[in-house]
């Protein structure tokens, strides 16, 4: 934890958004794999870590706007679970520890919130994203279970997100130190793919790096020589040689901040021409977007810069053709590209996107609805202390090739006869992390190794 009074500031300027009423923050609470003891690893509610910073099962938090009062509700373990589990903070003890002192059990947390409904007072929450929250949050706030969510406080979503999206320099240290142990695991990566080798043994090497590093994998590593799969979380592969292995992976601090990375690496030794082709075009592409990153810029805009240089880039090795702009309007080159550019990174790894992408990408503008351009999390104008990733790429999917050409689509632009010899080629990407500042960004971590003889130095040395 950061020390209490930042917690207690965090609230306080909450609070100050708001003119009556009450804040309510579910924590999270254990949840059983295939029977009641045997638990899924336990990840707090990012919100309810923000304002109280307690990582601890069966917690709520209440912030009454009318009282100035801050509360945390949660039930204190019983001897039979010290037996078990071994001596536990109480909830007082606990809540001390994040500047609260007024504390109560769930039953009273249900009589407070029973007793605000009955007066009339307005109860703000967030969106529940695990169903468990959401059937409590119905039966605390007798509301049905399916208009739970539409029921949130829109209000309350704003103001966290405008809250939580600017980083300040103690959450930058700690999401610097994720970044650092997400630099290991790919560097480990880096020096250990070989032909023969399973996928999953570098999986498991991630998950050791950030173990030893006192945290938790920030996410479920995509780790493939299937890399044209955007979210491929199977791991059976055996590598061979002439391969790409795209490795999407990063660490999370004990107090829970990411970081998130991507590297592309050769099975041999070596990049092939083929693939130093694509791998630079790809790079490019980063590089152009990074050197766009600038407050008050719209992340739309850059995505365009990192898509402009893909299409001329693919136009240069005969895949695409015809005017640049143009493609880019009518999405020719999503066939290359289907995903955005990043996301926000915090305490999620892609930041409070539970809240909707509508109010953390987009300030509450219609998202477009266009293949590829819908992907796009984050769209607005940036602004000093937002935390993103950049990691454009290019794909090459067999079967949206065969759609597309069997649909006709693009066929000014995309040149499919071409891209036929291109079936096998997988995917490529690199993601780095960075905080926008009052005049660009800043690398967030130390540097990943990303060039072709940076990338080749480590696979030859290895």
């Amino acid at each position: 934890m950061f020390h209490n009074q930042t917690y207690i500031a965090r609230r306080t300027h909450l609070k100050k958004q708001f003119s009556s009423g009450i804040i309510l923050l579910p924590g999270n609470r254990d949840e059983s794999r295939n029977f009641k003891d045997n638990t899924y690893p336990f990840r707090q509610d990012s919100s309810f870590l923000f304002y109280f910073g307690l990582s601890h099962s069966g917690l709520a938090g209440i912030m009454d706007l009318d009282e100035d009062t801050d509360r945390i509700y949660g039930n204190d373990l019983s001897i039979d679970d010290i037996v078990w589990m071994g001596y536990q903070p109480t909830i007082r003890e606990r809540a001390e520890r994040a500047g609260v002192t007024e504390t109560g059990s769930l039953d009273d947390l249900a009589g407070a919130l029973k007793a605000a409904r009955a007066k009339g007072r307005t109860i703000h929450f967030l969106p529940p994203y695990r169903p468990e929250n959401r059937m409590l949050l119905s039966r605390w706030l007798d509301i049905p279970f399916e208009k739970v969510n539409s029921a949130a406080s829109v209000e309350l979503i704003r103001a966290v997100v405008a809250q939580r999206e600017i980083k300040t320099d103690e959450e930058l240290a700690e999401i610097g130190r994720a970044v650092d142990t997400s630099v290991d695991m790919h560097t480990a990566a880096m020096e250990m793919v070989r032909p023969g080798m399973k996928e999953s043994a570098v999986a498991a090497r991630m998950e050791e790096i950030a173990l030893a590093a006192g945290g938790a994998s920030s996410f479920l590593p995509i780790a493939t020589v299937h890399g044209e799969t955007l979210h491929n979380h199977y791991h059976g592969n055996r590598m061979e040689e002439g391969q790409l292995f795209l490795l999407d992976a990063g660490a999370e601090t004990a107090m829970g901040y990411a970081g998130d990375l991507s590297s592309t690496i050769p099975v041999s030794p070596r990049f092939s021409d083929r693939q130093k082709e694509i791998y630079t075009i790809s790079l490019e592409a980063h590089d152009a977007a990074i050197r766009a990153l600038k407050p008050g810029v719209p992340f739309r805009d850059i995505y365009y810069e990192a898509s402009r240089r893909i299409v001329g880039g693919l136009k240069e090795l005969g895949l695409m053709k015809g005017d640049t702009d143009e493609a880019l309007r009518q999405g020719a080159h999503a066939q290359f590209f289907p995903c955005g550019l990043g996301h926000q990174m915090g305490l999620d790894v892609h930041d409070m996107e539970d809240l909707g992408e509508v109010w953390v990408g987009y300030d509450g503008e219609s998202k477009s609805t266009q293949f590829g351009l819908k992907s796009l999390r984050l769209a607005k104008p940036l602004k000093p202390g937002m935390v993103l990733t950049i990691e454009p790429g290019i794909y090459f999917i067999p079967a949206l090739m065969d759609l597309w050409r069997k649909e006709g689509r693009h066929t000014d632009f995309i040149c499919y006869d071409r891209l036929v010899e291109w079936r096998s080629f997988g995917g490529i990407r690199n993601e780095e992390n960075f905080v926008i500042t009052e005049t660009g960004a800043r690398l967030l971590g130390k540097p990943k190794p990303k060039t072709i003889a940076d990338v080749e130095a480590l696979r030859i040395g290895r």
